[in-house]
C-alpha cells in the first residue's frame, strides 16, 4: 500500500483488501455478494467495519467534528507539517481561507490560485518581456506540473458554478481567475465546460460522445493515434456541429467563438508579440494539455463492458492512487463522478463505501497503484498481467475470478474490444448515427445556425437523418447527466 495515499484512500483500500482476506479465510463462501438476488437492498448491506470506516470518512469532512481536516496542500498532509509552522502560519491561513472558499474543506483551491497568481502569471509576463531558454524551460516544467491540479480544480468549478465564496469580492475573483489562467495552463476559454459538462456528461461515452472510446479497439496504438489526432485537429469543428445536431445552436455559437478567439489570442501573442515566449507559455502548454486530456479520458473509459456499455458502473473505473486522488482531487473515483457529477470531491470515498454493494452488483472495476495515464500506456503495451496486479476485486464473484490464474487478464482484455456499428445500434438504441463522421454535416449545421440567428427554429421533420436529440437519460444506473 502506497504510504503517500491520502488517508481516505488508505481507509477505502484497506477496507477492500480486508474483504478479500475475509473471503479467503471463509473459504470463498459468497456471503457478501448478493448480486443475483433481484430483491436485495444494497444500501442495507453495510457491515460494522464499513460503518466504522464511513463514520471516519464523514468526520474528516464535518467542520463540527474534532477530526475535521480541510485540504490545504496537495503535496503534504497536516500531520506532515511541523507544529510551530502549523501554529504560526498554516492555522491562521486556514482560518482565513475557510472564509474565502465555497466549502470549508477546500482551502487547497485558494492555495493553488495564489500559487498560480504569484508564480505562473509573473513568470509568463517576464518571459514576454525578456525571454531566456532556461527560464522558458523552467516555466514550461512548472506549467506541466500544474496541469493536473488546475484542470481538476477547474473541473470542480465548472460542475458547481465556482469554488470560492459567493460574496464579493471573492465571487468576482471566482469568475475571473479561469479566464486568466486557462491559456497559461493549456486550456482554451470555456472549452472544458462546453465539452465536459454540456457534452461528455450528457452522452457518457456513448456513440454520440465525441471523446467516446467505444468505436476503437482500446489496446490498439493505431486506434489511439486516430482518437488523439481527431480531437487535436477537429474538436474546434466537431463540438459546434454536435450542438447543432442536438438543436442547441446557442451553445454551438458560443463554444466556436470562444475557441477561435483563444486561437487568435495564442496566434497574436506568439506571432506578433514574442514567438519564443508564446511557444513556451501558450503553444506547448496547449499541446501538452490536450494530449493529456485524451490520454486520461482513454484510460477512464477504455474498459467498457461488452454486455452493458451504457452502465456508469461498467463503462468507467475507480482508481485508488496518488496522482489521481491526492493531486487531482479524487479524480480516481470516476464511476462515482459519472453517477453524480455534482457530488463534492471530498465525498467520493464516502459514497464509494456507502455504495460498495451497488458497485459489486454493477460489476464495477477498481484498481490501485496506477493512474489514468499509465493505465492507457499499460493497455497500449497490452500488458494485461501488470494491469491484473493493480486490480482490486470487490464482491465474491471478482474475488473468485482473481483466484484463477489468467482469469483477470482475460476479463480485462474482453473489456477493450471495439464495438461495431451494429453493436452500438443494439446497445444504444436512442443514439444518433454517424456522429463521429461529422454528424449532420457542415451545410446542415450552417443552415441550422442561420435559422437560429434569424430567430427561427427548424421544425422536427426537417432534421437530417440520425439527428434526433438525446435529452432523456434512462433511470437507475444508466448514464447520469
Amino acid at each position: 500500500m502506497d504510504p503517500f495515499l491520502t488517508e481516505p484512500d488508505t481507509i477505502v483500500l484497506k477496507n477492500l483488501l480486508d474483504d478479500v482476506k475475509k473471503s479467503s479465510t471463509a473459504g470463498g463462501v459468497a456471503s457478501t455478494d448478493k448480486s443475483s438476488d433481484p430483491a436485495r437492498h444494497p444500501e442495507e448491506e453495510i457491515s460494522e467495519q464499513d460503518e466504522a470506516d464511513i463514520s471516519r470518512l464523514k468526520a474528516f469532512n464535518d467542520p463540527s467534528h474534532p477530526d475535521f481536516t480541510p485540504t490545504v496542500f496537495t503535496f503534504c498532509d497536516d500531520k506532515d507539517i511541523p507544529e510551530p509552522i502549523k501554529q504560526w502560519l498554516i492555522r491562521p491561513y486556514t482560518r482565513f481561507a475557510m472564509t474565502v472558499v465555497r466549502h470549508p474543506t477546500d482551502v487547497v483551491f485558494l492555495t493553488n490560485i495564489l500559487m498560480y497568481t504569484f508564480i505562473n502569471l509573473p513568470s509568463a509576463i517576464l518571459l514576454f518581456r525578456h525571454f531566456t531558454y532556461l527560464h522558458g524551460i523552467a516555466h514550461l516544467a512548472f506549467s506541466f506540473w500544474c496541469v493536473g491540479p488546475f484542470t481538476l480544480m477547474l473541473h470542480n468549478h465548472i460542475h458547481n458554478n465556482g469554488v470560492l465564496s459567493k460574496a464579493l469580492p471573492w465571487s468576482l475573483v471566482d469568475f475571473v481567475f479561469p479566464y486568466i489562467f486557462e491559456p497559461l495552463i493549456g486550456h482554451t476559454w470555456d472549452s472544458y465546460y462546453y465539452h465536459h459538462v454540456k457534452h461528455h456528461h450528457v452522452e457518457g461515452n456513448g456513440p454520440d460522445d465525441l471523446s467516446s472510446t467505444v468505436r476503437y479497439q482500446r489496446d490498439s496504438i493505431l486506434g489511439f493515434a486516430h482518437y488523439v489526432g481527431r480531437f487535436l485537429f477537429l474538436i474546434w469543428y466537431d463540438l459546434p456541429v454536435y450542438f447543432l445536431r442536438k438543436n442547441k445552436p446557442g451553445l454551438a455559437l458560443r463554444c466556436l467563438v470562444s475557441e477561435l478567439a483563444n486561437y487568435a489570442f495564442i496566434a497574436f501573442m506568439t506571432v506578433r508579440v514574442n514567438p519564443r515566449a508564446g511557444t513556451f507559455v501558450l503553444v506547448l502548454p496547449f499541446t501538452i494539455l490536450r494530449l493529456g486530456l485524451m490520454i486520461g479520458n482513454w484510460g477512464q473509459h477504455a474498459l467498457v463492458d461488452e454486455q452493458e456499455p451504457d452502465s456508469d458502473f461498467r463503462s468507467s473505473i475507480t482508481l485508488i492512487d496518488v496522482p489521481s486522488n491526492r493531486f487531482c482531487f479524487n479524480d480516481g473515483y470516476h464511476t462515482a463522478h459519472h453517477l453524480n457529477p455534482r457530488r463534492h470531491w471530498r465525498e467520493q470515498p464516502v459514497h464509494f463505501l456507502q455504495s460498495k454493494a451497488k458497485y459489486t452488483a454493477g460489476r464495477a472495476l477498481v484498481f490501485t497503484n496506477i493512474d489514468y495515464l499509465m493505465l492507457t500506456v499499460t493497455l497500449l503495451r497490452k500488458d494485461y498481467a501488470h494491469l491484473a496486479k493493480c486490480f482490486v476485486p470487490i464482491g465474491e464473484a471478482q474475488i473468485e475470478l482473481a483466484r484463477t490464474p489468467g482469469a483477470v487478464e482475460s476479463m480485462l482484455r474482453s473489456k477493450t474490444r471495439k464495438f461495431s456499428e451494429a453493436d452500438l445500434r443494439r446497445k444504444f438504441p436512442g443514439a444518433g448515427e454517424g456522429s463521429r463522421d461529422g454528424g449532420v454535416g457542415w451545410r446542415a449545421g450552417l443552415s441550422r445556425l442561420a435559422h437560429w440567428l434569424d430567430g427561427a427554429r427548424l421544425p422536427a421533420e426537417s432534421l437530417p437523418l440520425g439527428a434526433a436529440t438525446l435529452e432523456a437519460v434512462p433511470a437507475g444506473h444508466k448514464k447520469a447527466e
